[in-house]
Order: structure tokens, then C-alpha cells, then sequence
């Protein structure tokens, strides 16, 4: 039996993995803060990525139930929409700490039950690789650097004989897209700064997040990175019509036009 390592395991898009893997004969160890009973070939894991010493415990709790992972699956995440010259210091560190802190500190722990033929796959966002934009600047830094971060494991884990590959979704239905929508509520009322562009934010990413998919889409997407011979670096799914043709316009377009919608009426150039 083939056993993979599921991080964020029971968010929507971990658990949709897991169950997913679980179906297809995988023996799937399921790491999260907060974890469920054991189901058919889903074998909780409490762990915490934030934590090196709770990641410690699970590599030790793992290593007694196989000696090899066939892959690492990286879901743990947080989201985070704020003003950068707003938000406190530790808001910006903690979605660091878990979006790509997190990744490292497991795959370090994990390598050891890694082989020739196993594989890592990342979990990314339609927005790291697009020009930044505004309040969603901190979220889509995390990502960008996650995927240098894979990028130049890729580099050196293929000397090894293990493949990189990163996921790359756009809006999907779970949790996460409810801290979104929290976030920009949460955003929208207590900004100083940036209170008369709030409400326009609003109705932008509103529209952005209104075309979602189903976790399971994303389950389907990792299962056939997983089973793939070859498997691509990097899997965009649901990438957003808008984003696509933002990220066409060059940077002194873009400034122009996030400061034409979100900029107040009568305010000083």
C-alpha cells in the first residue's frame, strides 16, 4: 500500500484530498490542528505546522507506521486581506509562519521517509504568480514566496529522485473562501486609511470569489499529479477570466487603474 502525508488534511480542500487518496487504496495520514476518528485508509495525525516540536511528534508517529511516503501534500494555510502599512506585526508574521514557514518545517522533518519516485506537492493561489493587488497584497506575497520556495526545492530534490509540483487554484468553496469573505468585512469596517475605497474593494473581490469550484476539483487535480508518470510543476485550476487579463496590462496600467476605481473623489493626485 502507497502512503501519502496530508497537511490541513481536515480543511476542505485536505479532507476532499484525503478522502479522494483514501478511495483509490492510499493509505493517507491526515495532519491537522484538529483532527476526526480514523475512517478507511484516513489515519489522524494532530499536528501543528506552526509548532516544530508537534511536527516532530508526527514524523515519530509516522516513521512506527511506514518506513516511506510516496508524497507530501501541503493544504495547511491561512488567508489574510488587509492594508500592509495597517496591519500589525504579528498578523504579518503568522501567515508566514503557517503559508511558508509551515511547508518548510515539514518537508525538513519528513525528508527522511521521502524516496527515489516520491513526490511533494504545494499548495499555491491563482494570485502569486499575477501582479500584486491591493489589501490582498499580504496573502499573495506569502504564495509567491511558497513558490520560489518549491521552485528551488524542485531544483534540489530532483537530484534526489523526488518531484515538486505545485497546485494552483483559483476561488474554491471551503472554509478558506469564508475567512476571505470574513476578512474583508472585518477589513472594510476597521481600515482608517482606506475607508472611502473599502466598499469598492468590496464589490470587486466579491466578484472575483463569486465563481468557485468545489473542493473536490482540487482533489481530482492532486490525485492526478499524484498518479502521474511525469507530473507538470505547476497545475492551474479555476484561474479567474479577470486576474488573466489584469495580469496582461503593464505595471503603469494596472497603477493607473486601481488608482481610477479605489481612489476617492476629490483627493489630492
Amino acid at each position: 500500500m502507497k502512503h501519502v502525508l496530508i497537511t490541513g488534511a481536515y480543511g476542505g480542500m485536505g479532507y476532499a484530498t484525503a478522502k479522494a487518496f483514501a478511495e483509490r487504496g492510499y493509505s493517507v495520514f491526515a495532519a491537522d490542528r484538529t483532527v476526526k476518528e480514523a475512517e478507511p485508509n484516513i489515519i489522524p495525525v494532530e499536528a501543528d505546522v506552526t509548532d516544530a516540536e508537534s511536527i516532530d511528534r508526527a514524523f515519530a508517529f509516522v516513521a512506527s507506521q511506514t518506513g516511506k511516503l510516496d508524497a507530501i501534500v501541503h493544504f495547511a494555510g491561512i488567508y489574510r486581506l488587509d492594508s500592509l502599512v495597517e496591519m500589525s506585526e504579528a498578523r504579518f508574521t503568522e501567515i508566514f509562519n503557517v503559508n511558508l514557514f509551515g511547508a518548510y518545517r515539514v518537508n525538513k522533518a519528513f525528508l527522511p521517509l521521502l524516496r527515489e519516485g516520491s513526490r511533494i506537492i504545494l499548495t499555491s493561489s491563482e494570485l502569486a504568480p499575477i501582479a500584486p493587488l491591493p489589501f490582498t497584497g499580504i496573502y499573495a506575497i506569502t504564495k509567491t514566496a511558497l513558490e520560489r520556495y518549491a521552485e528551488s526545492l524542485r531544483m534540489e530534490l530532483q537530484l534526489l529522485g523526488i518531484s515538486v509540483s505545485v497546485l494552483r487554484p483559483g476561488a474554491v468553496k471551503t472554509g478558506l473562501l469564508s475567512d476571505s469573505t470574513r476578512e474583508l468585512e472585518e477589513f472594510c469596517s476597521n481600515t482608517r486609511i482606506y475607508a472611502c475605497n473599502a466598499e469598492k474593494f468590496r464589490r470587486i473581490v466579491n466578484r472575483v470569489e463569486s465563481k468557485n469550484i468545489p473542493p473536490e476539483k482540487i482533489a481530482k487535480t492532486a490525485l492526478r499529479t499524484l498518479m502521474a508518470k511525469r507530473p507538470r510543476y505547476v497545475y492551474n485550476v479555476n484561474r479567474n477570466r479577470l486576474l488573466r487579463l489584469w495580469n496582461v496590462l503593464p505595471a503603469k496600467g494596472q497603477t493607473a487603474v486601481i488608482r481610477k476605481i479605489l481612489k476617492p473623489k476629490g483627493e489630492r493626485p
